[in-house]
């Protein structure tokens, strides 16, 4: 007997449009609602609208990159709870180690699989809502 997986509301956030829409295609396939933002300031537009569950953020993107998203994110007492999992082709232990600072819960290397997103969603997922409910 399978358990039909809990379907998460995700935000991605990347300023390349192939990578947000094969991120799209693979989180949906998994069952998820997707909202997608182009650069940090879009994520932040859409951030209170979209109320996820959990966000996929770039790095590397123009006017505002993904950690001074996440550092304004995690600032906000409202989303400080909210996992957010950063995005990046690099993978260097200096990467890493700073979006920890800033307070990202996990970092995925591009290019990525259907597998490993949905693996993060899945374990990261409902981090937030746990949060939410113990308050």
């Amino acid at each position: 007997m399978s358990m039909n997986p809990i379907t998460r509301k995700v935000l991605v956030v990347d300023d390349s449009n192939t990578i947000r829409k094969s991120a799209a295609v693979f989180l949906r396939q998994g069952g998820h609602d997707v909202v997608l933002a182009e650069d940090g300031f879009d994520a932040l537009a859409k951030l209170t609208s979209s109320a996820p569950d959990i966000i996929f953020c770039d790095i590397s993107m123009p006017r505002l990159d993904g950690y001074q998203t996440c550092a304004i994110i995690k600032s906000n007492q409202k989303y400080a709870q909210l996992p957010i999992v950063m995005l990046s082709s690099r993978d260097g232990i200096f990467d890493k180690a700073r979006g920890r600072v800033v307070g990202a819960e996990h970092y995925l290397t591009k290019p990525f699989t259907r597998e490993q997103l949905l693996e993060v969603v899945k374990e990261f997922g409902g981090k937030s809502e746990e949060k939410r409910n113990e308050n």
